[in-house]
């Protein structure tokens, strides 16, 4: 009995090994596929095509709201009015998501910038709630409802596409955003606050080291 015990031991060992191997594999497949990290000169493209499109202020201010806040797309998408607006109407300083709206659900608090808060603003103006609890940003097809994570991927693959970005995606605006922390001196342990990340490893992964970057980094020498 003892034997057969030792032997099931011995194979949950090897089956627990195997998983971390097969996940290190998934892990490192998926960051050689990382989202493109948009260039200044791409960002202001995605905003001038957008101007000349219909519900140009709402898809500005999705844009925005993924660049600025750092957000992924699951959570822009579950953003509601009430998530943002304090008493009085104005937009808030500090976003919290619950662990419903979050990867891993693992509520956290994502906090705005003013940059943000005055594109939010103008939002909200053109586009004010009926009821606190409608999502933040609508749907044409859904307007009930809003948009979910797999619709706002679809709608940005296509932004991306057809400002002639190639391999922009959803995640683009989050890992953009990070990248031009980075690059402006921001520390990773900060980054993987802000980022809501459980390993900094994850952070790091996000980072785009551009000559740029690198060019800053030997003048300090």
């Amino acid at each position: 009995m003892a034997h057969k015990d030792k032997k099931t031991v011995g194979i949950k060992k090897q089956r627990k090994y195997t998983l971390d191997i097969g996940k290190l594999t998934l892990r490192r497949a998926l960051m050689s596929k990382q989202a493109k990290v948009l260039t200044a000169q791409e960002i202001r493209r995605v905003l001038d095509y957008v101007a000349t499109r219909p519900h140009s202020v709402r898809n500005r201010a999705m844009f925005l709201t993924l660049l600025y806040a750092m957000l992924r797309v699951k959570e822009c998408a579950s953003l509601r009015y009430a998530d943002v607006l304090d008493a009085e109407g104005k937009i808030k300083s500090e976003i919290y998501l619950t662990a419903e709206q979050t990867k891993g659900r693992k509520g956290g608090t994502v906090f705005v910038s003013e940059k943000l808060r005055k594109e939010l603003q103008t939002y909200v103006r053109a586009v004010p709630p009926k009821e606190l609890s409608d999502k933040l940003f609508y749907s044409q097809k859904r307007p009930s409802e809003g948009w979910n994570s797999n619709t706002l991927c679809q709608y940005f693959h296509h932004l991306f596409r057809n400002c002639g970005i190639d391999g922009g995606s959803s995640h683009s605006p989050r890992r953009t955003g990070i990248t031009n922390l980075a690059d402006k001196g921001v520390s990773v342990r900060v980054l993987q606050s802000i980022c809501r990340h459980a390993n900094i490893s994850t952070t790091q992964a996000y980072i785009d080291v551009n000559d740029a970057m690198k060019r800053k980094a030997i003048e300090l020498v």
